[in-house]
């Protein structure tokens, strides 16, 4: 008789992962996971109570993910250097993991689950951007700005949405120039 590992959360969170990569957040259920995991669906009722609860637990393994590749980008340097492998390590991410990012709340500070790894993230960016000298609400508004660029760009990217011939990366790389030179003139 073959021994099944054990399951655990962490696991339940990978296949779920799984399935998001593969055939997007759509297709996350309960019953698609069990079957993934090789267990009956109510089994899966010992580590997530709920399918927004997974979702949750799948929202926040990519925000810590995303937080330390992001880091890794960044630790070393400073100024347009900084925000620009920020920047990059952001845009890549999308484009390597475009239907895990989609699991990504939109406003991970305000879901309990995820409020830490989304303050987390946020200090990460407000870290990149100190050598600017910005405080208080322009610290703020320029962590937006640079959420929407990056968040805006690579979400139309990577659902096909940019369809002339000039080259995206051109276009990526103007707007990172153009987001750069907004922050020197603020500081």
């Amino acid at each position: 008789m073959a021994v099944r590992p054990r399951l655990t959360t962490a696991k339940v969170v990978d296949a779920a992962l799984e399935l998001v990569d593969e055939h997007g957040v759509e297709a996350l259920t309960l019953a698609a996971v069990a079957a993934r995991t090789g267990v009956a669906t109510p089994s899966l009722y010992k580590h997530v109570a709920s399918l927004g609860e997974l979702k949750g637990h799948v929202g926040l393994r990519v925000m810590e993910e995303m937080t330390a590749r992001f880091t890794d980008a960044v630790v070393g340097r400073a100024g347009d250097d900084a925000v620009r492998a920020l920047m990059h390590a952001y845009r890549a991410y999308v484009q390597e993991h475009p239907k895990r990012y989609l699991a990504v709340p939109m406003d991970p500070l305000h879901d309990e689950l995820q409020r830490e790894a989304g303050l987390k993230f946020m200090e990460l960016v407000l870290a990149t951007l100190r050598s600017y000298g910005l405080e208080g609400s322009d610290a703020i508004h320029a962590t937006r700005r640079l959420r929407v660029i990056v968040h805006g760009f690579a979400s139309i990217e990577s659902s096909g949405g940019f369809g002339l011939p000039e080259g995206l990366d051109d276009t990526y790389d103007q707007l990172v120039r153009m987001y750069l030179d907004d922050l020197r003139g603020q500081s």
